[in-house]
């Protein structure tokens, strides 16, 4: 019969999972502190830094950062206790404590290198407890009680299969399997039951309830220990506890008890052994494994788990409601109903009985996109992207098919008609026979009407985003809109919320609190409720959110819940700051669409993207913290780091001027941020901008006295304290009063050198200058040389000028001449057969062939151009005369027809001869002779 009913059990757990409303829980991953997965004890010290004993060695949280010392000798830690300002570890075969050294590292001393009698073989040490002043260190076979005063041991033989020791008030309890359950007296170990449930089921928890001491098995079995006597503990929940397997346990401050769990997390029950809730990870925690569970200074529950740390934070204000699996959506409305809690979302409608874990129900034909949840009268609205529903014992009846019903108002003056804003406009539903119909949609205006407040029984204002803000006059039926009037929109996130009979504008872009002047019908800033909600840099960010049970206007800035109430005592309002971190407001529903609606004594639901949080004000409570600095580090050119002492007062030579400090808050609650400011003063002084990093460096700074502080802000509220560190960077060994008496001398020596090297300087400027004079001289002859040789060239190359021109000019004295001659020849060839004629003729042709005439231009062509006639017989020995007085016509680049006169032929002989040259000179087609000629 137990089996099926253990299976019943476990799913009505999920159940119970699905829908219970549990406290923040923060998980660590060995990812997040970088050390190995099991986590087997936690303890807290003074200064409330967390202390782990991991796998992989000490864990230190100190609420900013994780960090790993490794177990002296690379086992497991299995065991811490920090007692004062010692942290006690067990590990195999050792055990000791740790201390901080002045630059805030911890060191190692063990304690069983001074045991007299040695370790059993592989030996380990599970569990550690203090008791006045002795410390105990337990194995699985010995108990060691260590006296911190005369440092000696006593060692009590425990043989058990799992190490356990328990404190219950003045009384150290233990087990020895098949023995029975023990308590130290005297340094001795004294029968307390050898009954034979204490002789077979391991103990894993020990408790007070009132005068009597409880025990736990790890079956879930409580007993009773009652002068002397022992009975079984019958738990309301005692059936369901027993079909688990626990493996650690915790007793609250408050008297609850903690039971972790083999596979199935942790259960939380109170005195009269009722279930307060489960957390598993499927809810909430990283691994279903709970090796051990601590609490801490402020409440807050640590659990060590087979794979990574969870922390939940017990005495938070806020619970949260997670939609793991999406079945519900995000939370955009709320209501408490006829008993029930209604939640809209965007995948519909879901209730459940009021402060039940029940799991959510969805009402049916409620699917898609809830806006809305309001209670009026008798009667639960439901606005929906589809119109609007009428809910009545968990059932939707819908009264009106006029889509997208953002809100739905009373109407002043008409007891029987309801406002509805929708995605067009405004529309009615009118009370008939105490049943809620459709009337109609109010004509005139069609633009999207989610935020409207009532400025009197006719006119409404009414608030889009982007289009702007109107003032309707709707006529006194409520059937049309005779008059509106509009004014610009003042941006994105804007809202109308009515608050003691005024109504409130802001949005994302202002920097203040607008009423509505109904005199000037105009928007007005109010400077006393803009500083409630927009001091110390904030802002609203989101809909404002008036709570008409409670008299509280509700606004959402980036770090905090704000609300404003009336004041008790006058009509100044009051302001009250819940901090919040910015995941959080982040994950409170989309902007401009916040959800906050009042449950009962001062508890309210805050809608979210993943479900919902509950805030409790009575939870709320000031906390104050103080900041440290954990760890100073120097670093000089070298790019050697360092650690520094924590005391401070130190000096550092002027190369080590680059500086790093870490500093913290051990602030462990999931809502609340830290964040710091700091300051060197001696450099700078102003506070640094807040920031949420928890350390700073400073670089390459200059010789001189320096002081750091660092303030923190927790939430709102500032650090009781600023930390300080002051120190010195030395001036270097060039800047002290012997170096300036060696500067001193040194300039002294310089300036006589400088001078003596000016005088030898001015005095080579003077030699310079003689020198430079000098050469400017001979410049000057040169050039005055040069001048006389040019006007000699000048003259030379205009004899040449006119020895060419006297060339040129008997050249063409001869053509004209052989052309002359050459036109009488031929006109005396036509007589040619007279005798005289035929002497004429030869005169001519004598006279034409002239060679004086040839002489001639021979001298004036070598007077003009002396080497040329050499220079190509050189070249071509082969040339004859003829060829030669050829080459010299060319040269003066005469033409074939110019050529022919002077030769005494015809132009085409003379192409003739210019081909015989062509040959003879053995050139290619390409190449022309007239200008291989004069390139010579």
């Amino acid at each position: 019969m137990k089996v099926p009913y253990i299976f019943l059990f476990l799913f009505l757990l999920s159940t119970l999972l699905y829908s219970q409303e549990l406290p923040p829980i923060q998980n660590y991953s060995p990812g997040d502190y970088q050390g190995g997965n099991q986590n087997w004890m936690i303890s807290q010290a003074p200064n409330k830094h967390i202390y782990v004993a991991n796998n992989a060695g000490l864990l230190e949280y100190n609420g900013e950062k994780w960090k790993l010392y490794e177990s002296p000798k690379g086992t497991i830690l299995r065991s811490v206790k920090v007692i004062e300002s010692l942290i006690y570890t067990g590990t195999y075969m050792d055990f000791g404590y740790w201390e901080k050294d002045e630059f805030g590292n911890l060191q190692y001393i063990s304690l069983s290198d001074q045991l007299v009698e040695p370790l059993i073989e592989d030996e380990q040490f599970w569990s550690i407890l203090d008791f006045s002043d002795w410390v105990l260190f337990q194995s699985l076979d010995r108990i060691y009680v260590y006296n911190t005063k005369d440092r000696t041991f006593e060692i009590i033989e425990a043989k058990t299969n799992r190490a356990k020791i328990f404190k219950v008030g003045n009384t150290v309890y233990f087990q020895k399997i098949t023995q029975g359950i023990f308590k130290i007296e005297n340094g001795k170990a004294v029968l307390v039951s050898d009954a034979a449930v204490f002789q077979k089921n391991v103990l894993v928890g020990a408790f007070t309830l009132g005068k009597k001491v409880v025990f736990l098995s790890e079956l879930g079995e409580f007993y009773l220990l009652e002068d002397k006597a022992f009975s079984k503990w019958n738990l309301v929940a005692n059936d369901e506890l027993t079909s688990l397997n626990i493996y650690s346990s915790l007793q609250l401050s408050n008297g609850n008890i903690i039971l972790g769990t083999i596979s199935n997390g942790i259960f939380q029950i109170d005195l009269s052994g009722k279930i307060l809730r489960s957390i598993n990870k499927e809810h909430g925690l990283s691994n279903n494994t709970v090796l051990s569970a601590f609490e801490d200074a402020e409440q807050n529950v640590w659990l060590g788990l087979d794979n990574g740390i969870s922390m939940i934070n017990l005495n938070s204000p806020f619970r949260e409601f997670k939609d793991f699996k999406g079945r519900i959506g995000d939370v955009y409305a709320a209501a408490i109903f006829q008993s029930n809690l209604y939640i809209g979302t965007n995948q519909g409608l879901f209730y459940k009985p009021e402060n039940s874990q029940e799991p959510f129900k969805p009402v049916e034909n409620t699917n898609g996109q809830v806006w809305c949840l309001n209670v009026i009268g008798d009667n639960l609205f439901c606005g929906h992207n589809n119109g609007t529903f009428s809910i009545k014992e968990n059932r939707a009846t819908k009264i009106s098919d006029y889509p997208g019903t953002w809100d739905i108002k009373r109407v002043i003056g008409y007891p029987k008609l309801l406002l509805q804003g929708n995605y067009s406009g405004f529309s009615v539903l009118e009370n008939t026979n105490g049943a809620w119909v459709f009337r109609n949609k109010i004509e005139g205006f069609d633009i999207s009407s989610r935020f409207f407040e009532f400025i009197d029984d006719h006119r409404i204002l009414v608030n889009h985003e982007i289009k702007g803000i109107y003032t309707l006059t709707i006529d006194a039926e409520y059937k049309k809109v005779i008059k509106q009037k509009s004014r610009p929109a003042f941006g994105y996130g804007s809202s109308l919320a009515k608050y003691e009979d005024k109504i409130w504008y802001t949005s994302n872009k202002n920097e203040g609190m607008y009423y509505y002047d109904k005199k000037l019908d105009t928007f007005q800033m109010d400077t006393l409720m803009s500083y409630q909600f927009y001091s110390r840099g904030e802002g609203i960010l989101g809909t404002l959110i008036t709570d008409e049970i409670t008299g509280k206007l509700w606004g959402f800035s980036n770090n905090n819940l704000i609300y404003v109430t009336s004041g008790k005592f006058n009509t100044k309002p009051q302001t009250f700051k819940i901090p919040i971190t910015a995941s959080l407001r982040r994950g409170l529903g989309v902007l401009g669409f916040e959800c906050m609606k009042y449950l009962k004594e001062d508890e309210y639901l805050i809608g979210a993207s993943d479900g919902y949080i509950i805030l409790n004000l009575d939870m709320v409570a000031t906390k104050s913290y103080e900041v440290v600095i954990d760890k100073i580090s120097k670093e000089s050119l070298k790019n050697t780091k360092e650690q520094l002492s924590l005391v401070g007062g130190n000096e550092f030579n002027y190369q080590e001027n680059n500086f790093n400090f870490a500093y913290s808050v051990p602030v462990f609650d999931k809502y609340t941020e830290v964040k710091y400011q700091y300051v060197l003063e001696g450099m700078y002084d102003n506070w640094s901008p807040w920031s949420n990093i928890g350390e700073v460096s400073f670089k390459n700074l200059p010789h001189g006295k320096y002081t750091f502080k660092v303030r923190a802000l927790i939430g709102n509220e500032p650090s009781k304290n600023i930390a300080a560190y002051s120190f010195v960077v030395k001036t270097s060994w060039f800047a002290s009063n012997l170096a300036f008496i060696i500067y001193i001398i040194l300039a002294i020596i310089i300036f006589v050198l400088v001078h003596k090297r000016y005088k030898s300087y001015y005095r080579k400027q003077q030699d310079a200058v003689l020198k430079e004079n000098e050469k400017k001289n001979k410049q000057k002859k040169l050039k005055a040389q040069r001048k006389i040789v040019q006007i000699k060239n000048d003259k030379l190359k205009q004899e040449i000028e006119s020895k060419n021109r006297e060339l040129a000019v008997s050249t063409m004295s001869i053509i004209k001449k052989n052309e002359f001659l050459n036109d009488i020849k031929d006109q005396l060839k036509k007589g040619e057969n007279n005798t005289k004629i035929k002497a004429v003729i030869k005169t001519i042709d004598n006279n034409i062939n002239n060679e004086d005439d040839w002489k001639f231009f021979e001298d004036a062509f070598n007077n003009a151009d002396k080497h040329f006639l050499k220079k190509i017989k050189a070249i071509h020995s082969d040339l004859t005369s003829n060829d030669l007085r050829l080459c010299a016509y060319l040269r003066l680049n005469l033409s074939s027809k110019e050529i022919a006169p002077l030769l005494n032929i015809s132009v085409r002989s003379v192409e003739v001869k210019r081909y015989r040259l062509r040959k003879k000179m053995d050139l290619s087609h390409e190449n022309s002779l007239t200008d291989y000629i004069l390139n010579l």
